[in-house]
């Protein structure tokens, strides 16, 4: 729906200009001319005594038949022959989907010599998998698997898509979305089904976190959406299962793909691999100067795991925004997750709310951190965290 104005009705009264909430009238030649700033709201509509100013209607596209789409889909993400977590999450949550709306779980495997994955798949609840092998699709790159999903979903026609929303998810998703003419809903942290509709209801952050939005999608299939790791938890796989395997020919040609990977090379640090660490060392405001950082990564080492942040030390500058934990950084779901000089915010809760153990540093008896941590120690970081280390080398050095 877009606001025109007829400049052959136009008497150029200006009435129109003081109504505009927005500014985004102005008077060229004596002839009312609507700006960019426009939006679309109709009050200049109504007050126009000549009816110059009118709502225009975009043609509707063609409706899509949607009884021709069915079936739930997870895009299974691996790397160097691995299945990533958050994939066994999803395929669990996607089961759950299916069952719902009495429809097939399927998955969709791209890659080279990943045959041998599809019985993990098939073991964590897919009925179906589409696998899709080629020296081209070795590593993942973004013109080969958008061209293949793309195709998947053109040929077989699925109602649901469920994807991590990892790098790779976040970058393939999008594309594919617009491909296929459909929307996508990005970092979900839950799924429903809406029961007035029946469709998917995609939940995720909106305004900087501070509400959870609920976003359908009516008009369009498939319904896609990419979900945070972590959030979820992965299922327990029954080995006993059995599935159809179903071995899709490769459209993708070596031209096709615009990049090249020259080289992998690993981080050196502990300090990113956040949806995968089972120990997780936190550090907050309460770290006090970036250079106390030093001892958060240096607890992370001695447990062998990972180092995260709260948003106000990634707004502070300390820490890089890879390692923020909360509703607008990551959602993780360790073993064991220390928060250190972290008071707790909403937002932050909720990136690591579902973590088995949660354990709180804080010289603050009522920081909210506290209310939600299964330990707590009252006390300086900086005095505290030196003390554990020293334990856990201790420690181990007795073993």
């Amino acid at each position: 729906m877009a606001v025109k104005v007829i400049a052959e009705q136009c008497i150029g009264c200006s009435a129109c200009v003081g109504t505009c909430p927005f500014g985004a009238i102005i008077m060229e030649n004596d002839k009312a001319v609507i700006t960019e700033a426009c939006t679309a709201c109709g009050a200049c509509v109504d007050v126009c005594p000549v009816g110059a100013i009118v709502r225009e209607v975009e043609e509707k596209t063609v409706a899509i038949d949607k009884s021709k789409y069915n079936g739930v889909w997870v895009y299974i993400e691996q790397v160097d022959g691995r299945i990533r977590n958050v994939s066994h999450e999803l395929l669990g949550e996607g089961r759950k989907l299916a069952n719902a709306m009495n429809q097939e779980l399927a998955a969709v495997l791209i890659g080279q010599d990943v045959a041998g994955l599809t019985k993990e798949v098939i073991a964590s609840g897919a009925d179906k998998v589409y696998l899709v092998e080629a020296p081209e699709l070795k590593h993942y790159s973004t013109d080969g698997y958008t061209i293949t999903l793309t195709d998947l979903i053109n040929t077989y026609r699925p109602s649901v898509i469920l994807m991590g929303a990892t790098n790779d998810g976040r970058d393939l998703g999008p594309r594919v979305a617009c491909r296929v003419g459909t929307g996508l809903t990005a970092d979900c942290t839950n799924l429903d089904i809406d029961e007035a509709t029946g469709l998917v209801a995609w939940t995720r952050p909106a305004f900087g976190g501070n509400i959870m939005a609920t976003i359908l999608c009516p008009d369009h299939r498939p319904q896609m959406g990419t979900v945070r790791p972590k959030v979820f938890k992965r299922p327990e796989q029954d080995f006993a299962r059995t599935g159809e395997i179903v071995k899709v020919a490769s459209k993708v040609k070596p031209e096709d793909i615009r990049t090249k990977l020259l080289d992998v090379v690993p981080v050196g640090t502990a300090c990113c691999n956040l949806e995968e660490a089972e120990f997780i060392v936190s550090g907050g405001r309460g770290m006090c100067k970036p250079e106390n950082f030093s001892l958060i990564e240096e607890l992370a080492s001695a447990l062998g795991g990972a180092v995260g942040a709260s948003r106000a030390a990634v707004d502070a500058g300390w820490i890089p925004a890879l390692n923020q934990v909360g509703q607008t950084g990551k959602t993780v779901g360790p073993k064991v997750y220390i928060a250190c000089g972290i008071s707790g915010a909403i937002q932050h809760l909720a990136g690591m709310s579902s973590s088995d153990i949660v354990i709180a540093i804080n010289k603050d008896p009522d920081a909210p951190i506290f209310k939600m941590a299964d330990y707590g120690i009252v006390g300086d970081v900086l005095e505290v965290i030196p003390a554990l280390i020293a334990e856990i080398k201790k420690s181990r050095g007795a073993n």
